[in-house]
């Protein structure tokens, strides 16, 4: 194989007909982060980024689209049988080269997958389409170059195909091994992704001890900080260290305490002084905390469905972080950002963010800003 990277990345992700976005293409950078006003669909982006995540981690359509009509582009038009959908993409980079990963879906009047394409090198790898809208299958045809040149099978509506790919192909002819490692790339890429937007009212709040996994919204932050301290002392200084750019007054730890009931607060030691209850810091500072500790941790402490038959050196989390500068003040949202390109640079992992105010990001090294218009 000639690719470029060794680990699996989405390097381009394309929203075709998704929300207010039509025929958009968004080159995706180790560190990305998507500008623009309020309406400008930055969102929207992140949405279809975590849309296919999910897919490629066996998710059924109706589980990752809760509002599939609410996906549609506005005035899009229904056809002769009264369908609407919308189409979204990406192009995955590793071992296998460029591979693009194209997917249509109808929402109305019910919604399932009427068409997925799996490409690389200008070559069709994988095709499905809905050929007898009574059944809940599409017509798949994969790649085989042996005696048969084409594998030709029905695959569920309302699944992403790529992702079964790997159940379904033996591997036996060099076209099927190549189909395998264009798929398992795709699926590795995709399900290497933990979404997060901190919620700083549900992290005031003591939590039930659990798994120590990070949640999507960090409102576990007090169990995790005692799963860092006790596993990765190293990390979790670090963590300190980032903390004193970020939160007003002295920084000298930060603790998960365990209450009398048995649940867990979390704590910021300020030296001789009595430690800060997480409750009391401002709405910017419990965002911080949680988006550093997202960066400087791993997929091991994020709950997150990781690829368990990839060595880990093999894979790259990718954080999707909607809202990154939401409630912080420019000095905190430029640490963050700098502790982000210093991350992002080892390779282990990428960031794609979204923000109100680009001066914290542009013109940073190591950054791209995409700018989106309403």
């Amino acid at each position: 194989m000639n690719g470029t990277c060794d680990r699996p990345t989405v390097t381009e992700l394309r929203l075709s007909a998704f929300k207010s976005h039509r025929g958009a293409s968004f080159p995706l950078g180790p560190l990305t982060f998507l500008a623009g006003p309020s309406g400008s669909g930055k969102s929207s982006v992140l949405q279809a980024y975590e849309a296919l995540a999910r897919l490629g981690s066996g998710s059924s359509l109706a589980s990752v689209f809760s509002d599939p009509e609410g996906c549609v582009p506005e005035r899009a038009e229904a056809d002769a049988q009264g369908r609407r959908g919308f189409r979204i993409g990406c192009t995955v980079d590793g071992p296998a080269g460029p591979v693009r990963l194209d997917l249509a879906v109808q929402a109305e009047p019910e919604l399932r997958v009427v068409g997925e394409r799996l490409t690389s090198d200008g070559r069709t790898l994988l095709s499905t389409a809905l050929r007898d809208p009574g059944r809940s299958t599409v017509q798949a045809a994969w790649h085989t170059a042996g005696a048969v040149p084409v594998t030709r099978a029905p695959l569920p509506d309302d699944r992403l195909g790529t992702a079964l790919l790997p159940l379904r192909v033996a591997g036996k002819t060099e076209g099927q091994r190549r189909v395998l490692a264009a798929a398992e790339q795709v699926v590795v890429a995709l399900r290497s992704v933990f979404a997060c937007d901190p919620q700083p009212q549900r992290m005031r709040e003591p939590v039930v001890p659990g798994q120590g996994r990070l949640r999507r919204g960090c409102d576990n932050l007090a169990e995790v900080l005692m799963r860092t301290a006790d596993e990765c002392a190293i990390r979790h200084a670090r963590l300190v260290t980032a903390a004193r750019a970020g939160c007003a007054g002295p920084v000298t730890a930060l603790v998960g305490h365990a209450l009398a009931d048995g649940t867990l607060r979390a704590e910021v030691g300020r030296g001789e002084r009595t430690p800060t209850p997480v409750d009391r810091l401002g709405e910017g500072e419990l965002r911080y905390l949680a988006l550093a500790l997202v960066l400087l941790t791993g997929p091991g402490v994020l709950a997150m469905d990781t690829v368990a038959e990839v060595p880990a050196a093999m894979q790259t989390l990718t954080v999707l972080a909607d809202g990154f500068d939401r409630g912080l003040d420019r000095r905190q949202a430029g640490e963050l950002v700098a502790l982000a390109v210093e991350m992002c640079r080892r390779g282990h992992i990428r960031l794609l963010g979204a923000v109100a105010d680009a001066g914290c990001a542009r013109g940073v090294a190591g950054v791209s800003v995409v700018d989106l218009e309403p």
